[in-house]
């Protein structure tokens, strides 16, 4: 049995993002911003490949994520992050794998980029994917 990789699992959370009408960068702002400026930026970890028994088969997957929503305004940036929470709220379709729904772990508080002009804000959200074959 093959380790479970990590691959299926960022393409399912990028569909799902991008079906629920954000643009999505990996690892940060996507290539084409929109001219909303409104998007989200995905972070993932190497995740971790966990025993299903004490056979020591390690075909359990977990894996923690970040979502950073950004936006314009505080209000459009909190709208960013409802829009990628309906579109993690059901179970991800991850390749040749079976996942839990994402389960959100929160984030620090909203901030604002006086870095940029004009300024942007920042809303991190983080979640954990798990999935078994």
């Amino acid at each position: 049995m093959a380790a479970p990789d990590i691959k299926p699992h960022l393409d399912a959370i990028m569909a799902a993002l991008t079906a629920g009408g954000l643009a999505v960068g990996d690892g940060g702002a996507p290539a084409s911003v929109p001219s909303t400026r409104i998007y989200v930026a995905l972070y993932v970890d190497p995740g971790q490949s966990l025993s299903e028994s004490l056979a020591d088969a390690r075909t359990d997957f977990t894996l923690s994520f970040q979502i950073t929503c950004v936006g314009p305004t505080q209000e459009k940036c909190r709208w960013a992050a409802q829009r990628a929470r309906m579109a993690l709220h059901a179970p991800l379709a991850v390749a040749g794998r079976t996942a839990w729904r994402p389960e959100e772990l929160g984030g620090p508080p909203m901030q604002r980029d006086d870095d940029v002009s004009p300024p942007l804000y920042y809303l991190p959200v983080q979640y954990r994917l798990q999935s078994t074959s």
